[in-house]
Formats: structure tokens, C-alpha cells, sequence
């Protein structure tokens, strides 16, 4: 008798364990209808605005940097007058064949660092390499 009601108690309590609750026999599913996608009509924009990057020139943006960096060296009757800086033609020259954007790329220390008297800023450095980038534009 003992073991009659142990197997009846087991039968139950494996019975009542199952993944299904009250809810999901008594609640239908809902069926859905795949929907058409929708094509635009318009071209859509992008949603992060970009600003339009402008071409940087040497009057405009570098003659300045080489002025207040380059020059107290390289001009007539200074120590680096072998290699002036101070026209347009001058400074595309150098950037294009004298290795002027690797020297003053070059980090403290390193010997060949432009300007000698140390680094000059990070924004100047980017300023220069972008022109050259954006083709050594005068005007």
C-alpha cells in the first residue's frame, strides 16, 4: 500500500511538471502576416550631417605656420638660408622634395626634428600634411 501511494504522489508530480501554464493553453497564438517592404520614393539622407572638408592653401593656412615656425632660420643671411622658406614656391618645394613633412613629423628628441628650437604643435603638423594632401594649393 505504501509503495501504491509513493507512485501515485510520484506519477503526480511528474504529471504537473511541464512547460505549459494555463495561460499558454488558454491564450491562442497570434498569427502574423508577412508585410511588403516599403520602397522609398525619395532619396533619404544620411542622419549624421557632414560637413564639407575645404581645401586647405598655402596663403590662407600654412604661409602663417611657416612664418611663425620656419623662417627665423630659413631665410637670407640666417643659418639655414641653403634651404629658404619663405616664398609659395619655396615651401611646396621643400614639402615635395626636400622632405619637409618628415622632419617635422619627427618627435622631440629625434634627430633632424623640425623646427630645431622643438616640436611644433600637433594642429600646425596636421595643418601642413593636409595641404599636401589637399595638392600644395597656392590660392
Amino acid at each position: 500500500m505504501k509503495k501504491a501511494i509513493a507512485i501515485t504522489i510520484l506519477l503526480a508530480t511528474l504529471a504537473s511538471c511541464s512547460d505549459s501554464t494555463y495561460q499558454d493553453i488558454e491564450t491562442p497564438p497570434v498569427i502574423t502576416t508577412p508585410t511588403t517592404p516599403t520602397i522609398p520614393t525619395t532619396p533619404t539622407t544620411p542622419t549624421t550631417p557632414t560637413t564639407p572638408s575645404t581645401a586647405l592653401t598655402y596663403t590662407k593656412d600654412v604661409k602663417s605656420i611657416i612664418d611663425a615656425n620656419c623662417i627665423s632660420c630659413h631665410q637670407s643671411g640666417r643659418s639655414a638660408a641653403f634651404r629658404p622658406l619663405t616664398t609659395f614656391a619655396q615651401v611646396k618645394a621643400a614639402v615635395e622634395s626636400a622632405g619637409l613633412l618628415n622632419r617635422i613629423q619627427l618627435q622631440s628628441g629625434q634627430q633632424g626634428l623640425m623646427p630645431q628650437g622643438g616640436r611644433m604643435s600637433q594642429a600646425n603638423i596636421d595643418a601642413i600634411v593636409k595641404w599636401n594632401t589637399d595638392g600644395l594649393k597656392e590660392n
